[in-house]
């Protein structure tokens, strides 16, 4: 039975008479996802998409035909032939038309684990190779971090899989303080490929080891009930004044580690001096912090005893950069890991969502592996990812971001392969009015999700099931070979193979292809790759050894991986790469921006929407969290994810007091709402669960219907209907998302019936 790699993990694939049958776990994963295995019931499921096709009024009309009728008209099945064509044609008329600018491919997703046949690379390199295109910048997972972090500690990417290493936890920590919990279920997935699961035992080592844990969230069960850890129900958004009450109490009790900030900081007189209530005439002690967090005072003023009695981990997840204000809370954290004087430490310091991802503390040697090269885009403009909304709306309009000033461009095509904006996107009734805008929308994809059937031209590919590529990433310690374990149903075509057919209509084949096959650019990479190991002194076998063996294992870096290490034993040797060459608790560049949202230092701003400003109108606040049966939105029609859902709808979490003082049970079914949209979900009654507080997964297929409610109702659950479309800050723009005020009331309406997964209406040419 062939390997293949997701991002979810490494499985074996059983097929029968040509068709996979099942997915069964790598016999070296000690902690396999079981959300992998769904794939195989999604090959030949509805949702696959079998043929090119074109939205009926597009075809029939043109460019910009009917755009308010997308995601609602049937579509044309179409030939291959007659779709790189027509592609081929509408990519022509915009570049000449509007400039290459006119063509947006932000292309964000996860799509395929393989190293060739990853679709964010395909399309971008096929239209770099035709002039270019507008792009997008940052990540709906951490945009805020990835902005403010390199002006603070130099890096903020690269820093991830440095991250202090699970087994040196075990050895050395002491005390580890989650803020946003330290959920081992959203470690199932690694970007790039995963291997072995190694979140759950590194967890569970330290644990016996003895290392306390501190779960700072609104949700118990945001940590492992096995750490017996310590739970401080705080109020969702409110961590950076918790955080900022820490460092007051370690400044003013003397605790501080004023040798530590003296030779490795710079900016704490700044900093200290805000602490202190200069400029706002408000002491951030934590008095002021219980106010605003619901934690008694006195709780915040021993944990921060506690932390500076110990040898202390301060992990921050992902989830608190997706917020208004969201560079705040990792501003904070580094200052408080400095004012601790740990950073460097082995077990002590600071980590950047620890259990978020398979790879964040496993220790793995850096591999510098071949990627499919991009050539050179000659557009410059380009928008941080989350603001595609404003983008369509608002072209010719400037936006700030990270110290400089631009300007959207007039967006007339959006080609997109590898993931579903419908998905990662928040308010997404705006977004539906934003995607009217365009005269034309390509979609590359394998089944019908809502970005396809929002498009105007879908493009149907294969899955990673269906070719054969090699797994590998830096990330990861495990090389698997992926061979083709069965052929793609209908005329699904690789991406490459798309792209291929269309260069070739555009006079760019060679430019785009070198003359290779999809077969002999697996091959070329890995070949590449052999050459780049071998200089940075490691030894990789040669293909056909791989593809025999199956897979290769990298042996783990020798010593403890310790982030930060170099740097505090020699900062002049091993400067950060700030204009300091030290951690900068005041950032000169930073604040000679200007913003009014984004000081120089690290400080509390009250976001729009939380419990403080909650009314009896909306007086819950709704956060929507990582799925566990899914990846995003992937394999959402998926047997895993299904089994979860309720009547079909995604779950909502409420505690026991919210849900009664509604009359509510588990089960029922409830319209969560506010005045952006609606969605229909399931209740589960939580005990583990603060009052005020609501929890729903991302990733449920938005699957709206207008008649059942003016205000734009998603009968799935998607929550991202209700999320603000604002961005944290000037400086990142980055998402303010998964976190709004709603209110929930039992749903009376009308029997309703989920069609999220239902393919569109396909008009077959032949009349069939």
């Amino acid at each position: 039975m062939p390997l293949t790699n997701t991002h979810w993990g490494t499985y074996r694939v059983s097929t029968k008479d040509g068709h996979v049958r099942e997915l069964t776990p790598f016999s070296e994963d000690q902690d396999p996802s079981p959300i992998g295995p769904s794939i195989a019931g999604l090959l030949d499921h509805p949702t696959r998409i079998m043929r090119p096709a074109i939205r009926k009024s597009w075809l029939e009309n043109g460019p910009g035909s009917n755009t308010a009728t997308r995601g609602q008209e049937p579509f044309v099945d179409v030939s291959w032939d007659e779709a790189e064509r027509l592609v081929a044609a509408e990519l022509e008329r915009v570049r000449a038309a509007y400039g290459n600018s006119a063509i947006y491919a932000g292309s964000y997703g996860w799509a395929s684990a393989g190293r060739f046949h990853h679709a964010q690379s395909q399309i971008h390199r096929f239209l770099n190779c035709i002039g270019g295109y507008t792009k997008s910048v940052n990540t709906y997972s951490y945009a805020a971090a990835e902005v403010i972090v390199p002006h603070v500690l130099g890096d903020f990417v690269g820093l991830l899989p440095q991250h202090t290493s699970w087994p040196v936890m075990a050895q050395h920590c002491e005390l580890f303080v989650a803020f946003g919990g330290l959920v081992l279920a959203n470690g199932q997935m690694g970007n790039g490929g995963t291997g072995n699961h190694v979140q759950k035992a590194g967890f569970e080592s330290a644990v016996k080891s003895g290392v306390k844990f501190v779960n700072v969230s609104p949700r118990r069960q945001d940590l492992d009930e096995t750490a017996s850890g310590r739970w401080l129900a705080i109020r969702p958004n409110s961590d950076t004044a918790m955080i900022l009450a820490l460092c007051h109490t370690l400044r003013h009790d003397g605790l501080a580690d004023d040798t530590f900030l003296e030779r490795y900081t710079v900016g704490y007189d700044r900093f200290g001096a805000y602490l202190d209530g200069e400029g706002d005439n408000l002491p951030k002690t934590p008095e002021w912090a219980a106010a605003l967090t619901g934690i008694d005072a006195e709780t915040i003023r021993d944990l921060a005893r506690e932390m500076a009695a110990s040898r202390t981990m301060i992990s921050i997840s992902w989830s608190l950069t997706r917020q208004q204000f969201g560079e705040q809370p990792y501003w904070a954290a580094i200052a408080l890991a400095a004012m601790l004087g740990q950073i460097g430490t082995p077990g002590g310091g600071i980590g950047f969502g620890y259990a978020i991802a398979n790879h964040v503390g496993n220790p793995v040697q850096h591999i510098p592996y071949a990627a499919l090269p991009q050539g050179r885009n000659a557009v410059s403009d380009f928008i941080p990812v989350a603001r595609i909304t404003d983008l369509l709306l608002n072209p010719g309009q400037s936006f700030d971001y990270n110290g400089g000033t631009y300007t959207y461009p007039d967006t007339r095509l959006i080609y997109w392969a590898g993931g579903n904006p419908f998905h990662h996107h928040q308010d997404l009734n705006r977004m539906r009015q934003a995607w009217t805008r365009p005269e034309t929308i390509i979609q590359q994809d394998w089944c019908w999700n809502t970005a396809a059937k929002y498009a105007d031209i879908v493009l149907p590919c294969t899955t990673p099931l269906e070719r054969e590529d090699i797994g590998m990433t830096p990330r990861d310690p495990y090389v698997i070979a992926m061979a083709k374990a069965a052929a793609a149903p209908g005329e699904a075509r690789d991406d490459y193979d798309i792209l291929c057919g269309i260069a070739r209509h555009m006079g760019v084949l060679e430019a785009f292809s070198e003359g290779r096959t999809g077969v002999q650019w697996v091959r070329h990479l890995w070949d590449q790759s052999i050459k780049r190991a071998k200089a940075a002194g490691h030894h990789l076998p040669d293909y056909d050894s791989l593809t025999k063996a199956e897979f290769h294992r990298i042996d783990p870096p020798e010593g403890d991986q310790v982030m930060f290490q170099a740097f505090r034993q020699d900062p002049e040797a091993y400067p950060l790469r700030t204009p300091s060459g030290r951690i900068e608790l005041f950032s000169q560049t930073v604040a000679g921006f200007g913003y009014d949202d984004c000081l120089g230092h690290a400080t509390w701003n009250a976001p729009d929407e939380w419990l403080g400003s909650a009314t009896d109108t909306y007086p819950l606040h709704m956060l929507g969290k990582q799925p566990s049966t899914k990846l995003h939105s992937q394999l959402d029609p998926g047997q895993h994810s299904q089994n979860a859902k309720i009547d079909g709808h995604e779950p909502v979490e409420m505690s026991r007091h919210d849900a009664e003082s509604r009359g509510l049970s588990g089960g029922d079914i409830v319209r969560v709402f506010n005045d952006r949209g609606a969605a229909l979900c399931g209740v589960i009654v939580s005990d583990s669960l603060m009052p005020g507080v609501v929890m729903v997964s991302t990733g449920a297929w938005f699957d709206l219907d207008d008649a059942l409610d003016d205000v734009g109702l998603c009968k799935h659950g998607n929550p991202n209907v209700l999320s603000p479309d604002i961005p944290t800050s000037k400086l990142s723009q980055g998402p303010a998302a998964h976190s709004c005020l709603v209110q929930i009331e039992r749903y009376q309406g009308p029997g309703v019936t989920i069609t999220a997964h239902h393919p569109p209406d396909i008009i077959r040419r032949d009349g069939a």
